[in-house]
C-alpha cells in the first residue's frame, strides 16, 4: 500500500490528485486492475468530477458551503467543524477506479479530487493497486 500526502491551501477546496494516483499506478507496473483510494480523515473526502475547467471545482465548493453552512445553531460538535464532517459524508471517503493498459480509466473531462472541508492541512490518502488479470 502507498500513501499520498496532499497539502491543501484553503479551508475548502478540491485538489486534483489524479496525476499523483497515476504515478503510483505506473510505479506498480500493473497494467490491468483497480486502484482503491481511501481518505484517512473524517473532514475530507474523495470524488471524481470535471478537471478541465477549474470553475467546476470552485462551483462545487461554493454550492457545498451553501447546502451545508459552517455556522448552524444546532451543531453540537465542539470543534466547530461539524459542516466538514457532513460534507465528507456526502462525498464519501473512498473511491475504486479502473486501470487499463497501466492508466486510470477516466472520461475525457474527469479528474480525481481530494475534497478538503477543514483545511488547510496535510492530508493522507491510502492507495492500493490491485491486479485483476
Amino acid at each position: 500500500m502507498d500513501t499520498l500526502e496532499i497539502a491543501t491551501t484553503a479551508r475548502e477546496e478540491l485538489v486534483d490528485i489524479g496525476p499523483r494516483v497515476g504515478s503510483v499506478i505506473r510505479e506498480s507496473g500493473i497494467r490491468e486492475g483497480v486502484v482503491h483510494l481511501w481518505s484517512l480523515h473524517t473532514t475530507c473526502g474523495l470524488t471524481v468530477n470535471e478537471n478541465a475547467d477549474p470553475d467546476v471545482a470552485r462551483d462545487m465548493v461554493r454550492k457545498m458551503s451553501e447546502l451545508v453552512p459552517r455556522d448552524e445553531p444546532y451543531y453540537r460538535h465542539a470543534e466547530g467543524n461539524s459542516d466538514s464532517h457532513v460534507k465528507t459524508t456526502l462525498f464519501g471517503p473512498g473511491l475504486t477506479l479502473l486501470i487499463h493498459r497501466g492508466e486510470l480509466v477516466l472520461g475525457r473531462w474527469q479528474g480525481v479530487f481530494l475534497a478538503e472541508w477543514d483545511g488547510p492541512r496535510t492530508r493522507k490518502v491510502a492507495v492500493r493497486v490491485v491486479q485483476t488479470e
